[in-house]
């Protein structure tokens, strides 16, 4: 019986290292594949990263300030291939390191109210009461 155990274990232990090493050949090779997907345009590379109204701040800094953004786009972009960068990039983010560099890029800012359930834009709501509503 003990010539049987020790003849299993072994069998055990030579299975587990033929896993193990499954395992770290395919780890090897799984860096690799997403090279191949990773764009070689630095824009494209940087609208991957982006989050919650990231690329409504891109399009916008692109339109107020082309030269500066692509610039910006570019080195962001070397940063995320090297991994430096490996976290989601939301519209705050992305404005304020914008802003940070010097570049004030302007947002279009809507302030919505509630209103019978509604949301509804305060500018609608200002413009749709007459100066007598007030006074009742």
């Amino acid at each position: 019986m003990n010539e049987e155990d020790s003849e299993l274990e072994r069998l055990k232990a030579k299975r587990l290292a033929e896993m193990q090493k499954n395992i770290s050949s395919r780890q090897d090779q799984s860096p690799k594949s997403p090279e191949k997907i990773i764009p070689t345009n630095p824009r494209d590379l940087l609208v991957k990263t982006l989050g919650f109204r990231g690329l409504e701040v891109l399009k916008n800094a692109e339109s107020q300030f082309p030269n500066e953004t692509k610039i910006i786009v570019e080195k962001l972009s070397e940063l995320i291939k090297s991994g430096e960068i490996n976290e989601i990039i939301d519209g705050g983010k992305l404005l304020a390191l914008f802003r940070s560099v010097g570049m004030h890029v302007r947002m279009e800012t809507k302030i919505n109210i509630e209103q019978d359930g509604k949301f509804v834009s305060l500018s609608d709501k200002l413009s749709n009461q007459s100066p007598n509503d007030g006074d009742e």
